[in-house]
């Protein structure tokens, strides 16, 4: 899923041996207190170090601790890695990580055909069977034939491996994680050492339970190592080693959407020569951008916990009056708290950025699940015409640009900016290619100073429509902003007709004239003109490029565009996308973006829409492209 630039292949090469030459799916499913996403996240660690591309897909119930057993409480995390490009998390899981009934319920309908399962037989007792609604134990009653199972008392051999240390049964079992963790090393062959290392640093003031992890690490490991594991009758499980991916040389380290939005930021407001303040407001799945950029306050970053969604962006608001910029960040409910405060930021045209990290609504709605169901909300959510740059980041990687590219716009254009990730992007991981600053091009704020020739005008115009951005108490430049319409020019207020038909006219021109300075639109996959255009924004990125590509392996007349420029959409995307037979927008809502590019381009684009609070899969993609085709 890393960004082009970090991988050594030809977008337009669409030829098999792009294709993923050796790539496992492992996905680790239990109880959402068993730790799957830690889990999770130290094969990940393992998986990097080991010089494989991948990308995760973490999946977790809301609760934040749901009752144990039951098929609404589980948790789980998805790992694609592999030896080249890898663009999702994949389709189906070759091996699946069992911890209880409920986790095999819920997550075995997904397994590939053959499919090793990894069962802790110790959790499957009556009591758990029947919370998961089975009336026989699936281990034994051969409804899992389709599958390769193994199963072992997990519980009973962590309990064994830490008794030394003195544990009750209650803690011991929370360490079954780090057993299941080491047995998933020496499956794919890894190296322990990063894993007993991170272990020593977290428990560093327990050495008992820092120790006991480590023992239960290692009798995972060691088990896998000793026991000839398998179906009775059939092979035992080979161990695997996937090789390191083929990419381009630099420094790598695994990033997730939330720490590159933080990261972004930062890198654009050391751009325009400004200092941030982040105002925000606890909601999943955005939270995590408040906890990073707290961390970083050595960047001239000041974080502030509001009391709500509208004090947050209300504070971010007077921060760019008062010179710096203002940031600030929430998920779709608290983006509709925020939309007063919005038009306030466009009324009196100051730089704001704002995170909207969507999730499934509408109201509270799926909390913890993805969606991509707040475009019409970034485009048009707001009372009156008040027109908003909009940006969608495609992947964790991206989404560090993508913020750069909002700090730019706000800055030079003085206008709230949204930027739109959504929960898969903010909690998904991939490998990131940490770039040169040096390379990058600095676009310095001009505040203004002194007073201009003329006098001074608080709403006077440069050439991109911008007016001034004045830092009070500067001499001579003393003047009131507001969210009552503005006389042209000199800021006062003014109710007159002819004057608030000139504002509006002028804050929509602004916006429009922002084509001017972004890139055109280009093809990701494929030509620029032919049978079909799958035409994609933010997170749909994944599937849809792997989609494609096999679709051109086989021969079919197929392109991706993918649309990082929401609003002003390039100024080419409408006549390029005339120029294919059919254009067809996959996206995880009803057809929000194909409804935009219908009325701005009056092409006849098709949806392709899934509303499951779950990623696109490539073959559903795949499906759409052989019905469209045929």
């Amino acid at each position: 899923m890393a960004s082009a630039a970090q991988k050594i292949d030809d977008p337009k090469n669409s030829s098999p041996a792009n294709h993923p030459s050796e790539a496992v799916v492992v996905r680790f499913a239990g109880d959402s207190g068993d730790g799957m996403q830690l889990t999770g996240g130290q094969f990940t660690l393992s998986s990097a170090l080991a010089g494989n591309d991948f990308a995760t897909f973490p999946d977790f119930p809301a609760e934040i601790r749901a009752p144990q057993g039951t098929l609404f409480g589980v948790s789980a995390f998805q790992i694609n890695f592999g030896s080249d490009e890898i663009d999702t998390a994949g389709d189906a899981p070759d091996v699946l990580v069992a911890m209880n009934p409920a986790a095999l319920k819920t997550n075995v309908k997904d397994l590939k055909p053959g499919g090793l399962i990894i069962a802790d037989s110790g959790e499957f007792s009556a009591r758990n069977l029947g919370k998961a609604e089975y009336e026989s134990n699936p281990l034994e009653d051969g409804s899992l034939a389709n599958w390769q199972l193994i199963h072992f008392n997990i519980s009973q051999l962590t309990m064994d491996a830490v008794k030394p240390f003195g544990l009750g049964n209650k803690e011991a079992l929370r360490c079954k994680n780090m057993w299941t963790l080491g047995l998933a090393l020496w499956m794919f062959d890894r190296d322990r050492k990063p894993i007993v290392d991170w272990l020593n640093s977290k428990f560093a003031k327990n050495k008992v339970l820092a120790d006991a992890n480590i023992a239960a690490l290692n009798a995972g490991h060691a088990y896998g190592e000793t026991a000839e594991i398998g179906q009775a009758g059939a092979a035992p499980i080979a161990q695997r080693h996937i090789a390191a991916a083929h990419v381009a040389p630099g420094l790598y380290r695994t990033i997730t959407g939330a720490e590159a939005v933080a990261f972004g930021l930062i890198a654009g407001c050391q751009l325009a020569g400004v200092k941030m303040f982040f105002g925000g407001y606890p909601i999943t799945p955005a939270s995590a951008i408040l906890h990073y950029l707290s961390n970083l306050k050595h960047f001239g970053v000041t974080t502030f916990q509001a009391e709500d969604e509208i004090a947050a962006i209300a504070s971010a608001i007077g921060a760019s009056y008062a010179g710096q910029l203002g940031v600030t960040s929430s998920s779709g409910p608290g983006i509709a708290l925020k939309g007063e405060a919005m038009g306030l930021a466009a009324m009196t045209e100051l730089p704001l950025v704002i995170i909207n990290s969507q999730r499934g609504g509408p109201s509270t709605g799926l909390p913890t699940k993805t969606e991509q169901s707040d475009l019409y909300q970034a485009v048009y959510g707001r009372n009156g015409d008040t027109p908003m740059p909009v940006i969608a980041a495609r992947s964790p990687a991206d989404v560090f640009e993508c913020a750069i590219e909002a700090v730019r716009i706000a800055t030079q254009f003085m206008t709230p900016v949204m930027l739109l990730t959504d929960g898969y992007i903010a909690n998904a991981a991939e490998p990131w290619r940490v770039p040169d600053t040096s390379t990058f091009k600095p676009f310095p704020v001009a505040f203004l100073d002194s007073v201009p020739e003329g006098g001074f005008k608080p709403y006077g115009r440069d050439s991109k429509l911008a007016r001034p951005w004045v830092k009070p108490g500067t001499p001579g430049l003393l003047h009131r902003i507001g969210g009552i319409e503005k006389e042209v020019d000199t800021g006062h207020i003014n109710y007159s007709p002819a004057n608030h038909q000139a504002m509006t006219d002028i804050r929509k021109n602004k916006i429009d004239g922002i084509a001017a300075h972004i890139p055109e639109q280009d093809v990701i996959i494929g030509e620029d003109r032919g049978k079909l255009a799958i035409v994609g924004w933010g997170s749909t990125y994944g599937p849809i490029h792997q989609a494609v590509r096999n679709a051109r392996a086989k021969g079919h007349d197929v392109a991706h565009i993918h649309v990082r420029h929401i609003w002003p959409l390039p100024s080419n995307l409408g006549e390029l996308l005339k120029r294919y037979e059919k254009v067809l927008v996959p996206e995880m809502n009803t057809g929000q973006f194909k409804t935009v590019l219908r009325d701005q381009f009056l092409v006849d684009a098709k949806p392709l829409n899934k509303v499951s609070g779950q990623p696109f899969r490539i073959a559903e993609i795949e499906a759409a492209i052989e019905g469209e085709l045929a």
